[in-house]
């Protein structure tokens, strides 16, 4: 397998947006598509699906936990709510990370309860650690977080796949970025896992694409708690902007930076861009920026308004969502392998995985609908569906990257919360 990304950039007007586009259950059936078994043509479905979560309730990307799981119970309800005959159960569990590992046992745990799909992990270098056990399961792993481009090649079985795009696109907007804010030396503190050197490479292939120069570039490893040796490094470097490739971490790598160096010449990325409020002193972060895969949180307000509301009144998180970065990816994820299942009338891994291509619109062949519910309607009236998301169209390639993806850039206001940015 070969990536087969072809890039470009636009901006989206007003959104301050960078569009990127690039190029063990009951087997109900294995008949091919218009066969006298599949559900338009029985008019019939019958199907009890389990899919499972090894997203991060513990660990170093927990504050991504909350958002991802109540994009996956949401979907799930209102696919309930569809009445298709295809009745969902989610089995939830906690990937952790590479420090303490929880996903040793809770994947055992998942695929013992003999899930079609594990949706997980966030972190790419956790997912890492398991998708060789998951598909040597025969199971499907779907992340809707990981974005490394390792996954891109990884020998998978043709059972992995993500709503979230690679580095290489992120890597590209944020490098672009900074460039055209006007630096032309750049340092970066980076987490030393696929994730995070991953993504500095193609920042720095990006800066210094424009023109500029990577003066310093210091590393850190999983469960450090102490990073004075990083932002001396960096700050001894005198670099005009620092790119923080970090998780959780940021918070205690933060207050080190604070009077020493300019907040608006700070740049975030999709693993710590984080609402901190009052966690810090008002204004700390004003003017700081940072890159999100997926359509502008700004954009969404009516689906992260119902997904606030619903996890309240669900009782999931009763007392609602501070963020929301990657619900809708995991939202799609679950819509994406329900529809798969639907389509093949089928709740193998295998027949629903040779299903998620074409129900993404990855074959062109589709109709275009964006609920489940319409989706589900064309199945069941023997059409081909192509779901485009609440995260974007999606379009898996032949290797289950999407093929199409939209980068947000956002900047921290006085309050130390980040809002789209607006140019």
């Amino acid at each position: 397998m070969r990536m087969t990304h072809t890039m470009r950039l636009a901006a989206v007007a007003t959104s301050a947006m960078l569009v990127l586009a690039a190029c063990g259950s009951e087997d109900n059936s294995d008949a091919e598509d218009g066969g006298e078994d599949t559900p338009a043509a029985t008019g019939e479905v019958n199907l009890d699906l389990k899919l499972g979560t090894a997203l991060p309730q513990t660990g170093n990307l927990a504050f991504l936990g909350p958002p991802e799981e109540a994009g996956v119970g949401y979907a799930a309800s209102l696919i309930e709510e569809a009445d298709t005959g295809l009745n969902l159960e989610i089995i939830y569990g906690d990937s952790g990370d590479t420090d303490n590992k929880a996903y040793e046992s809770e994947i055992p745990r998942l695929l013992g309860e003999d899930v079609s799909a594990i949706i997980g992990a966030a972190s790419s270098g956790t997912s890492l650690q398991f998708i060789d056990q998951v598909v040597d399961a025969g199971v499907i792993q779907f992340s809707p977080a990981n974005t490394s481009d390792a996954f891109t090649t990884y020998e998978d079985d043709g059972l992995y796949f993500r709503t979230a795009p690679s580095d290489v696109l992120q890597g590209d907007v944020l490098g672009n970025l900074i460039a055209a804010d006007g630096a032309s030396t750049l340092g970066m503190i980076v987490l030393n896992d696929s994730y995070g050197t991953g993504l500095a490479r193609y920042v720095t292939e990006a800066f210094e694409g424009a023109g500029g120069e990577v003066v310093a570039m210091e590393t850190y490893n999983t469960g450090d708690t102490s990073f004075d040796s990083q932002v001396n490094a960096v700050l001894a470097a005198d670099p005009d902007a620092i790119a923080l490739i970090t998780f959780e971490e940021v918070a205690t790598i933060l207050p080190s930076l604070f009077g020493e160096f300019p907040s608006e010449n700070l740049y975030f990325v999709d693993g710590n861009l984080s609402n901190f409020g009052d966690q810090f002193p008002k204004g700390s972060l004003t003017g700081a920026k940072g890159t999100l895969p997926g359509l502008s949180i700004d954009s969404l307000t009516d689906f992260t308004e119902d997904l606030d509301a619903y996890a309240r009144e669900s009782g999931q998180f009763p007392k609602g969502l501070d963020e929301f970065s990657y619900a809708a990816e995991s939202f799609d994820a679950v819509n994406l392998l329900a529809l798969a299942a639907l389509e093949a009338n089928s709740t193998d891994p295998a027949d629903i995985a040779s299903k998620l291509q074409e129900v993404s619109g990855g074959t062109g062949e589709g109709e275009k609908c964006e609920t489940f519910a319409d989706c589900a309607e064309i199945i069941l009236g023997g059409g081909t569906a192509d779901y485009d998301g609440i995260s974007g169209p999606i379009t898996f390639d032949e290797v289950g990257d999407p093929q199409d993806a939209t980068i947000g850039i956002y900047q921290y206001g006085e309050d130390n919360t980040y809002s789209a940015f607006t140019g």
